[in-house]
Order: C-alpha cells, then sequence, then structure tokens
C-alpha cells in the first residue's frame, strides 16, 4: 500500500459555515497552488435550512488568478470531472442536491484558484457549506 497522505496537501479555502442573506456572493480563500502539478476542489453542502427551488439556489463557478487579486471564471478547457453549464460547476436548487459533496479537478495552469458562490432568493436560514482544495503531485515530498 502506497502512503497518499505524504502527498497531498488540502487547503480549507471555506471552513464550514451557514450561507445566507439575500443576493449575496461568497468568495472563498484563493489556494496557491505553487509546488504542486494538480489540484482538486471539493463543495460539502449540508442539508438545506431553505426550501431550495429555482428561486432559492446557490450557483458556484470556479475562478483562477496569476495574482490572488484578480480572479476570472474558469472555462470548461480548464476543468475535469465536471460539466460547466453556461459557466457554472454546480447549482444548488433542489434537496437532492445538497447533504453531499461535488468534486471538480482543475487544470487552468493559474497560481491561484477559488470558488464563488451566488445566493439567489433571500435564504433566511441558510445552508452550511464548505469547499477544500486538494493539491497534488508535489514538486516536494512529503508535504
Amino acid at each position: 500500500m502506497k502512503d497518499l497522505g505524504s502527498n497531498l496537501a488540502v487547503v480549507a479555502s471555506l471552513i464550514p459555515q451557514l450561507a445566507s442573506g439575500n443576493g449575496t456572493t461568497t468568495t472563498t480563500n484563493g489556494v496557491d497552488l505553487v509546488g504542486f502539478e494538480s489540484a482538486m476542489l471539493v463543495l460539502s453542502a449540508g442539508t438545506q435550512g431553505d426550501t431550495l427551488a429555482a428561486n432559492l439556489k446557490y450557483t458556484v463557478k470556479i475562478q483562477d488568478s496569476t495574482d490572488n487579486t484578480t480572479f476570472v471564471d474558469v472555462g470548461q478547457a480548464g476543468i475535469t470531472g465536471a460539466t460547466l453549464v453556461g459557466g457554472v460547476w454546480l447549482t444548488l436548487d433542489a434537496a437532492g442536491k445538497v447533504s453531499q459533496s461535488y468534486k471538480a479537478g482543475y487544470i487552468g495552469g493559474k497560481q491561484y484558484v477559488r470558488a464563488s458562490i451566488v445566493r439567489t432568493g433571500n435564504h433566511s436560514t441558510g445552508t452550511p457549506l464548505s469547499v477544500v482544495c486538494i493539491k497534488g503531485n508535489p514538486h516536494h515530498a512529503p508535504v
């Protein structure tokens, strides 16, 4: 058996928190990918606090940057393992889409990556969300 743990670094980009509010956006912390050749974002959604629907939802995009200041939306060519719909990685708009985790590989080639979570409608109670970035293929191991 090989040691996977010494070859991955896990970074909390958004610590678990209730995502509430009306029409607000949460951008997660940018994750520096220097020293690694691969990355994957994982979003975990807890039990919905409000009844999600087309008019009460979360949309999530993946963004990247060369300077951790100016971020742009990543296109399909920069993502593996997920299909973007209108530039959106995830749309959480129903009970069946929460209480689970989602992953997308990042191959965009920029130094920083993050997620942008937009709330449509008034999320009075909120839904717990978190985002981690798993960095792999380090230049120097163990990490």
